[in-house]
């Protein structure tokens, strides 16, 4: 009984089906959008290049990696920069991440394969406007999601139950 090993790179009729549906369902709607390199996350896009966005996304996540927090949460905290009053500056502050990546490595900052190497970037450009009013942002469009708020230990605020001190104030395992 013989049996037929599929090769890594052969598609399927079914794989090529579920394609073809997805490419035509953003064409009709006329949608723009974007997946990261790896395919973790997509969104639709309403003024950035899709590039611009991604380059944005895995900004994000050099600035505050966290390897446990998935993509979609960067994908959310940089969501706001996606409006077209924000084009000229955040398409401005990409293209000097790119430069500055060139220069420094010959690639651009997407394409840099190491996280160590991206981070050499970011420290070069750490005193430029663009870096720090995104690692601003992403103080809040990050870190207040509560979704991610567990993976912390953080239990959320405590005013409206009584404060900290009623409610196990050092009960975090991590602190100690």
């Amino acid at each position: 009984m013989s049996t037929k090993t599929k090769s890594p790179r052969s598609m399927t009729r079914r794989d090529l089906l579920k394609g073809a549906t997805t490419a035509v369902g953003a064409f009709v709607c006329g949608a723009t959008y974007v997946a990261g390199p790896n395919a973790a996350w997509a969104t639709e896009m309403d003024a950035l290049k899709p590039e611009t966005f991604a380059t944005l996304v895995q900004m994000a996540r050099d600035i505050y990696p966290h390897d446990q927090i998935g993509d979609e949460y960067y994908v959310a905290a940089v969501k706001g920069y996606d409006k077209p009053e924000e084009v000229d500056a955040i398409s401005a502050g990409i293209d000097a991440l790119n430069d500055k990546a060139r220069e420094m490595t010959g690639l651009e900052y997407a394409s840099i394969g190491w996280e160590r190497d991206r981070v050499d970037v970011l420290r070069a450009m750490e005193d430029d406007a663009f870096f720090q009013r995104i690692r601003g942002g992403l103080v809040t469009g990050l870190y207040n999601q509560k979704a991610i708020w567990p993976i912390f230990g953080y239990e959320g605020e405590s005013f409206s139950k009584g404060g900290y001190i009623n409610r196990g104030f050092d009960d975090i395992a991590w602190i100690g």
